[in-house]
């Protein structure tokens, strides 16, 4: 048996101390000051930092437990989405078991949202919240560590480099999340690839499945030990990505083979950027659990990419990056899953949003918006 001590996120009886650690970290403090109201931090920094860390502390004064902070935090997103999205919606929760743990396995668009409208989803129909797989190059800082495992998420050891360290870490990895599952009955997200999908392409990776299975037991296959995860496959959809440009930057530098280097807050940045940004409309659509036994990782990878494919909401904004960058195709059918949209206006608006970034990321944000048609088109064999 593992010990989950080092990944696990915190208890209860963790909360009020973690939060007053919270409260009283200077970098935290200054980190917010410095982009919520730069001008009067600079002006007074102690007076600014003193009465922020007085509000912080009473807006929290009532949170006790892990689900206080966890409603607490749904209660500021659902305030968030209001102002930065046209609509949120939700499809498939209910051919869930509410009294099921499952492994939520999604596309990965944005850092912290896309588990956050999962959770959100999953709450507002009546269900339980679940873990959140993280990895440990977002919690470099001390304070997002402190963050991110109150919100109940759990590490994922991704700067190891020794084999065998690393392989230790994978192991107590799997164990841990089949432990949660089906031994404490909780839920699970994991995202089905290291890393946003910042071309807009959506694949699932076999190391992530081959390592679920490395906590089977002696006597089963590699399909009867992910039966026993019951995987859902969820397929997250902006209208909008706040982070275009900063992904495009990142697949330009890999394009010319420069390596990219982030900066200290850069994940931090993108975040905020991900909350706070306009999205349009949004759409969460769960799929259905895997439970047929699957032979190879590469069989699963190819049934969740499936799933994620059809399930993907397209939104006008991809079918006009993909109508931009097929002019001679037939647009009719795609322009039909939206019998009601003013396309004129949709297209305005959408080069207008394109138009708005760098001259030299605009060809790759249009790539990345019209992937998820492409992959969809090809899934059910519309193209080749």
């Amino acid at each position: 048996m593992y010990d989950f001590e080092d990944i696990r996120p915190y208890s209860d009886a963790e909360v009020s101390v973690v939060l007053r650690r919270l409260v009283a970290d200077k970098e935290f403090l200054n980190l917010i000051l410095e982009r919520q109201c730069p001008r009067l931090f600079d002006f007074c920094p102690n007076t600014m930092r003193f009465l922020f860390r007085w509000g912080m502390a009473w807006s929290v004064r009532d949170i006790k437990t892990v689900y206080d902070f966890q409603r607490y935090l749904s209660f500021k997103l659902k305030k968030i989405l209001s102002e930065t999205t046209d609509q949120y919606t939700f499809s498939g929760i209910n051919g869930l078991k509410a009294s099921k743990a499952y492994l939520f396995m999604s596309n990965h668009r944005d850092i912290a949202l896309d588990p956050a409208l999962i959770i959100l989803g999953l709450v507002e129909s009546g269900r339980d919240s679940l873990r959140i797989a993280i990895g440990d190059n977002l919690l470099t800082k001390p304070f997002a560590s402190d963050l991110m495992r109150l919100n109940r998420s759990f590490i994922v050891k991704r700067s190891l480099s020794a084999l065998r360290e690393k392989m230790i870490a994978l192991r107590q990895l799997s164990s841990y999340i089949r432990n949660s599952i089906c031994c404490e009955c909780i839920s699970i997200w994991i995202a089905q690839a290291e890393g946003r999908a910042k071309d807009g392409h959506d694949r699932t990776e076999t190391a992530l499945l081959k390592m679920l299975a490395l906590s089977r037991s002696n006597d089963q296959t590699f399909g009867a030990a992910i039966k026993d995860l019951s995987i859902v496959p969820v397929a997250i959809a902006y209208e909008y990505d706040p982070c275009v440009s900063d992904k495009a930057k990142q697949l330009r530098a890999r394009q010319s083979g420069d390596t990219y280097i982030k900066g200290d807050y850069e994940d931090l940045e993108s975040i905020k950027k991900g909350f706070i940004g306009y999205k349009g409309r949004v759409h969460v659509s769960f799929g259905d659990a895997i439970d047929i036994e699957v032979e190879t990782p590469e069989e699963l990878s190819n049934e969740i990419d499936r799933q994620i494919f059809a399930l993907f909401q397209l939104f006008p904004s991809h079918i006009i990056a993909w109508q931009l960058l097929n002019p001679d195709r037939d647009h009719k059918s795609l322009q039909n899953l939206w019998p009601k949209e003013d396309w004129t206006a949709a297209r305005r608006k959408f080069v207008r949003h394109v138009a708005e970034l760098p001259v030299e990321y605009r060809d790759i944000a249009l790539e990345s918006y019209a992937a998820p048609v492409i992959d969809q088109l090809a899934s059910n064999g519309s193209i080749e």
